[in-house]
């Protein structure tokens, strides 16, 4: 037998002895996630240590040691927050290897209307967990330890060597940005892996996403009694004339196409619109808040002169009556396009491997039109991909909708997926 057939030989019994340890633990693995699904993070508010806390506890009782990071109070104010407390646990193997993080993000936006299930009662119905984060992603809280518990575990059984190490990076600010979650850890060098995997879906490897800018814009008119309109500044007519700017404006962006595949083109979206103080009064104040999704292409400070061109250039050109409407923009969000790195073809190559053996389909390498504190770790040099439990898009998972649920299959075979890449690039 030659050296490549014993090595696929051996490969392939490490890889059958992961998948058998995860089946040994899953109905653990379920109880673990529905844990952290019984935890509200509702961001806002944002008041989230208490999910690190238990997050902290359980991993413990793995034998895991969490290192607690709690971000000043007063940070977390500033940023319209309550609390963070990020957990980072690390798992030193051999000398000479790479260090490999798995980051998930724990904050989620606030479950909303129209739920046939207890948003935090962690339900199982028809093979599918049910709660708000269960797939974006606490999920990955799950799919990451049980990864790791598999990875030791077997590696110990059959006396294979694991060199570098593996750190697991559960954070509490991917709804504000990241900047308080990874952004945190990085900035004040607690952690420096070689490569990063974060939360993500089954049935691709993303390896770029979007940018995305936000903006509050504030319209100052002057409030007056409706029987009296012309001794007032309506500003939400002076809003009306933005808004159709605004959105003629993507006829632009509609033909400013990405080479990134699963990334179309950029978009404008007014997400928010606050105003006017009674059904009688001239509205003397409106708020807008805008979001720019940004291709992996566009340079972020050319979109945001171009954005600040337009909005202040409406403004400028506003009828007579509307000439006294005073305009306030400032940005509330600037989050960078992740763009791939040539060191992440060790990671692309074996998690489309082993997903494509264990979900029996292809796996394509792709983009996502979302943005995702990942890109933090991108900035900073790190090659980084997006791989985790979940279906072919967020739609089908619910993600920020009412039943978000996780397939328990897509876990299942999610965790064996990170488990075999771990085993394959430590060894």
């Amino acid at each position: 037998m030659s050296d490549a057939e014993l090595d696929a030989k051996l490969d392939a019994k490490f890889d059958a002895e992961l998948d058998a340890w995860i089946d040994a633990h899953f109905d653990e693995q379920v109880r673990f996630l529905q844990e952290l699904v019984r935890v509200p993070t509702d961001t806002p508010p944002g008041d989230n240590a208490p999910h690190a806390e238990r997050t902290a506890a359980l991993l413990q009782e793995f034998g895991f040691t969490p290192d607690k990071h709690a971000v000043p109070a007063a940070t977390v104010r500033a940023a319209g927050m309550q609390s963070i407390t990020n957990l980072i646990v690390r798992r030193s193997y051999a000398s000479g290897g790479r260090t490999i993080a798995l980051n998930a993000h724990g904050d989620v936006v606030p479950p909303g209307d129209g739920w046939t299930q207890e948003p935090y009662g962690a339900a199982i119905a028809d093979g599918k967990l049910y709660g708000r984060a269960s797939a974006v992603s606490k999920s990955d809280f799950a799919t990451y330890t049980f990864a790791v518990r598999a990875l030791e575990a077997v590696g110990a059984a059959a006396g294979a060597a694991l060199k570098g190490g593996v750190e697991l990076h559960f954070t509490y600010d991917e709804e504000f940005g990241g900047e308080l979650g990874p952004g945190w850890l990085l900035a004040q060098n607690l952690t420096k892996p070689d490569l990063l995997i974060a939360a993500g879906f089954s049935y691709q490897v993303v390896t770029a996403h979007n940018g995305c800018l936000q903006f509050e814009i504030t319209l100052h008119g002057k409030a007056s009694h409706a029987a009296y309109p012309d001794t007032g500044v309506d500003a939400l007519q002076a809003a009306n004339r933005l808004l159709t700017a605004l959105y003629a404006h993507n006829d632009l962006l509609r033909a400013r196409r990405s080479a990134v595949p699963g990334i179309t083109h950029p978009y404008l979206n007014v997400g928010r619109i606050d105003g006017g103080s009674n059904t009688n009064v001239v509205p003397g104040k409106v708020v807008l808040k805008i979001d720019r999704r940004l291709i992996p292409e566009e340079d972020i400070g050319v979109v945001e002169a171009e954005v600040r061109a337009l909005v202040e250039s409406t403004v400028a050109l506003l009828p007579a009556q509307l000439a006294e409407v005073h305009l306030e923009m400032r940005r509330i969000l600037l989050a960078r396009a992740l763009k791939p790195l040539p060191g992440n073809r060790p990671l692309v190559q074996a998690l489309r491997r082993h997903a494509e053996a264990l979900f029996g389909t292809a796996i394509e390498e792709s983009g996502s039109p979302l943005y995702a504190d990942v890109r933090l770790y991108g900035e900073r040099g790190i090659p980084a991909v997006m791989y985790g439990a979940g279906p072919r898009t967020v739609l089908e998972s619910n993600a920020k909708r009412a039943d978000e649920h996780v397939v328990l299959d897509d876990l299942r075979r999610a965790t064996k997926v990170i488990a075999r890449t771990l085993f394959e690039l430590l060894r």
